[in-house]
């Protein structure tokens, strides 16, 4: 792969990279009954990293498919496509637009970006740790990440919810996100 020294990285060449959809997972976590925790994931997505000469002036775009939620039950999921929540009929997308890269600290770079949900936007911050590059057995360039951030669900218009006896509510406002996956130089 071609790629460069950078602050002690082995960082990609400036360039347009894709993500490798067969490599990349976009999940997410939800307190359930203030006990436990629900994990999920989207199945269809598109998105891409520029890298910039300057790394600190790259930039990246996500789009993920809302109705392509999975979070293992199908009632669960058919009431997350609903109204209630991702309304996906209305809103069939959401997006992520990164707007600057904050800072980095060794491999993990703070990115921050407009998230979209419900055409909603709001401000976030993307921690990124950058996993490395190389060149797979087929001689296809790859370099790897994981993202983490977390959101107010409540924030982006995503704000049913049911008390419980006990005290609480049912799904907590807090959602981890967690992305894990590789890149490829665009075609």
């Amino acid at each position: 792969m071609a790629t460069r020294t950078w602050e002690n990285l082995q960082i990609p060449a400036p360039g347009t990279y894709n993500l490798d959809v067969a490599h990349t997972h976009i999940g997410f976590v939800v307190k359930h009954m203030m006990v436990s925790k629900v994990r999920g994931s989207f199945g269809e997505f598109s998105g891409s990293v520029t890298v910039a000469e300057n790394p600190l002036e790259s930039s990246a775009e996500l789009t993920i498919k809302t109705g392509s939620i999975d979070t293992g039950v199908a009632d669960r999921d058919g009431h997350l496509r609903g109204d209630d929540f991702l309304a996906v009929e209305k809103f069939p997308e959401l997006t992520f637009r990164s707007t600057r890269v904050v800072g980095h600290s060794g491999d993990e770079f703070t990115v921050a970006g407009d998230l979209t949900i419900r055409d909603v936007t709001k401000p976030v911050e993307l921690t990124v740790e950058y996993g490395g590059a190389g060149t797979n057995p087929w001689g296809q360039e790859v370099w790897g990440f994981t993202i983490t951030t977390e959101i107010d669900r409540e924030e982006f218009g995503l704000t049913w919810n049911q008390a419980l006896e006990t005290g609480g509510v049912l799904v907590g406002k807090k959602v981890k996100i967690e992305i894990e996956g590789e890149a490829n130089p665009a075609a």
